[in-house]
């Protein structure tokens, strides 16, 4: 270990040593010590980091544009947050992603390792922050309550972006598969009881229509986290922000995020209201209900193989007991549900942090970040996985499905118009008290001509399958 192992900081506590080789200092220090409390670190979020990176560079366009700030140093704060936004220096992120002070910590982690690179590009040694300082150039005109909002409205955005892409792909897993079975019959069930046939394909139509729907309840949602606070400082006044700031660090922060990004109409109420990430979580919830309930679908459909429904066959991944041999389990589905769960908790955490702000701040803002970003990046692993190891492999159990047609009373609800309502009731006490099928009772009595009755159980007939899966 050499002599220049540390260097010395000071903050308001006192002097601390830092790695010498660390691009954090004094503060994130500090935090690393007292947010021992997940061991995920914010350098987890990628989005966030480069969003981070995006502000403190839109900030220092401003701050040189107005005059406020040396062009040599923006310069380089700019190139830093360039480094990082290229993925440079990520692993130098370390605050626990759940901590107190409303993201303080993270914002002063982000202050000091921009601050760092930056005196590096000007030839200096990190931690001389006589020539460019965290707090006093980096976050010149800012906040942690305007900065840290407004990264995590960017990292969820392109976050979010990656979910929607995701779920077109489950999407169109199901609409394959919906084509693929577009003529298998079988029984639709309401309660599970029997009901009326259907496709097959009718059913994976609906799964494929379900995902299709809540992608656009996602963009809606998308929509309203554009709106921003940069400029708000520090409760919504943009106290020691000066006249125009704001607009021209919106303005630079949509040039480099690619994003159309809008300052709130209202700071006060912006910088302490957390309605828009609540939306969001009730759209990432309401996707998490509906896509564990197809997967429920998928388990029951497919339970077995010989003594459960088996209509449908989950393409074996893995084995599935430690102890009865040629057990295969449906993992696949039940990993999503389990998402599906975490998502729903997630929704509860969310809405209570964004309940207990009080006055003009809202502290929990860690814990609304920690639970969105993990609801969504889950949720999109979870989709494609779904669609990679499970729905493209599916077959269908074709005779299985006729069978039960056949063998259905429901059959003779599709049969009534033909026969008459009393001629089908008879002859479903008869299916019920022999266990004989309906077709069969049907050409036994003469009700209907062979052929008709074989026209009749056509799947776009019995089923108007042609008008699920046009």
């Amino acid at each position: 270990m050499t002599a220049a192992a540390t260097r010395s900081e000071h903050d308001l506590l006192g002097d601390r040593d830092v790695p010498a080789e660390a691009y954090w200092g004094v503060h994130t220090l500090r935090a690393t010590e007292n947010f021992p409390i997940t061991g995920t670190p914010i350098s987890a979020y990628p989005h966030l980091i480069d969003a981070l990176a995006a502000v403190k560079e839109a900030a220092a366009l401003a701050n040189e544009e107005l005059g406020l700030l040396d062009p040599k140093k923006a310069a380089a704060i700019v190139e830093a947050c360039r480094d990082i936004r290229a993925g440079k220096l990520h692993d130098q992120f370390v605050v626990d992603v759940i901590q107190g002070g409303a993201g303080t910590s993270t914002n002063m982690n982000a202050n000091e390792v921009v601050a760092n690179r930056a005196l590096e590009l000007l030839g200096h040694e990190k931690g001389q922050y006589q020539f460019l300082h965290p707090n006093e150039d980096v976050n010149l005109g800012q906040s942690t309550n305007d900065v840290y909002p407004t990264a995590v409205k960017i990292a969820t955005v392109f976050a979010v972006r990656g979910l929607l892409r995701a779920m077109a792909v489950l999407q169109d897993a199901f609409a394959a598969k919906a084509v693929e079975f577009r003529e298998v019959l079988k029984m639709g069930r309401t309660q599970l009881q029997d009901a009326v046939p259907m496709t097959l394909g009718q059913e994976f139509s609906a799964y494929a229509v379900m995902i299709e729907e809540d992608r656009g309840r996602l963009a809606e949602a998308a929509e309203l986290i554009h709106e921003i606070n940069l400029g708000a400082t520090a409760i919504g006044t943009g106290l020691n922000a000066p006249a125009g700031y704001a607009e021209s660090a919106r303005r630079h922060l949509a040039e480099i995020t690619g994003l159309p990004l809008v300052t709130a109409a209202n700071l006060v109420e912006a910088t302490q209201d957390c309605g828009a990430f609540v939306q969001m979580s009730g759209v990432l919830k309401r996707i998490a209900v509906k896509l564990s309930k197809s997967c429920n679908d998928l388990r029951l459909l497919s339970s077995g193989p010989r003594a459960g429904l088996g209509e449908i066959n989950l393409p074996p991944v893995q084995a599935g007991s430690s102890i009865m041999p040629g057990k295969v389990n449906p993992v696949i589905p039940e990993v999503v549900n389990q998402v599906a769960f975490e998502v729903i908790g997630n929704d509860v955490a969310i809405t209570m942090a964004a309940e207990a702000g009080q006055l003009q701040l809202n502290a929990f803002e860690p814990i609304i970040l920690h639970a969105l970003s993990e609801s969504v990046t889950h949720l999109r692993n979870a989709c494609m996985t779904l669609a990679a190891r499970c729905v493209v492999g599916i077959t269908a159990n074709t005779e299985t499905l006729r069978a039960s047609v056949e063998n259905s009373i429901g059959l003779v609800t599709a049969l009534n118009p033909h026969i008459g309502y009393t001629a089908a009731t008879e002859i479903a006490k008869e299916a019920l008290a022999t266990g004989r099928g309906v077709a069969e009772l049907v050409l036994e009595r003469r009700l209907l001509p062979p052929e008709i009755l074989a026209d009749l159980l056509r799947p776009e007939v019995v089923a108007g399958a042609g008008q699920a899966l046009a």
